[in-house]
């Protein structure tokens, strides 16, 4: 979030940031963007699940938001976000989508799975987000080689390393037009 929030603002990423949305109050994301100047919204975790939903769609539409960036958020959303942005949710996924996804696989998991398949590669997938985890319309992807030796920490690493230059590129490139979001 930090990358593409200051990808923008230096004028790289022809985008404007209207909305940080945590679910964690203690979340670094609602500091950085009171920093930055980004207008921020806590909806903690305990709260009703449509409840949360609405004042998350009511929040997005009142700050004029056309495309969502998760980034690092790990909660389901609603039907009513979902509906209301339908392939205008866009989300980072550490490994090539469809394998290695759904719930319960993010973060270290998926490296640690892709270790124990022995596949030569792995990388990152952007995709829209649907009902289903991992599941929406592939944007992107981007590889690194899983080399001799490696460990889930090690693969982590080199991941973690591209994601954000790569969710930045590709943002700049739906914001262009040289890469098209599904209707």
């Amino acid at each position: 979030m930090r990358v593409i929030v200051d990808a923008a603002r230096a004028g790289a990423l022809p985008a404007e940031p209207r909305l940080v949305v945590s679910n964690n109050r203690k979340a670094a994301a609602l500091e950085f963007a009171a920093e930055r100047g980004v207008p921020s919204l806590l909806i903690p975790t305990q709260s009703d699940p449509a409840a949360a939903d609405a004042a998350l769609c009511e929040a997005l539409e009142a700050a004029g938001v056309e495309l969502v960036i998760l980034s690092g958020y790990l909660r389901h959303l609603g039907p009513r976000t979902l509906g209301r942005y339908r392939n205008r949710i866009l989300n980072i996924h550490p490994g090539l989508l469809p394998a290695f996804g759904g719930e319960g696989m993010y973060g270290r998991r998926v490296h640690e799975a892709v270790i124990a398949a022995g596949v030569t590669e792995s990388g990152a997938t952007i995709h829209a987000v649907d009902e289903i985890y991992d599941h929406g319309p592939v944007i992107e992807r981007r590889t690194v080689p899983v080399l001799p030796g490696d460990t889930a920490e090690a693969l982590e690493a080199r991941v973690a390393a591209m994601e954000p230059g790569f969710f930045v590129e590709t943002l700049a490139r739906i914001a262009s037009g040289d890469l098209r979001l599904p209707d």
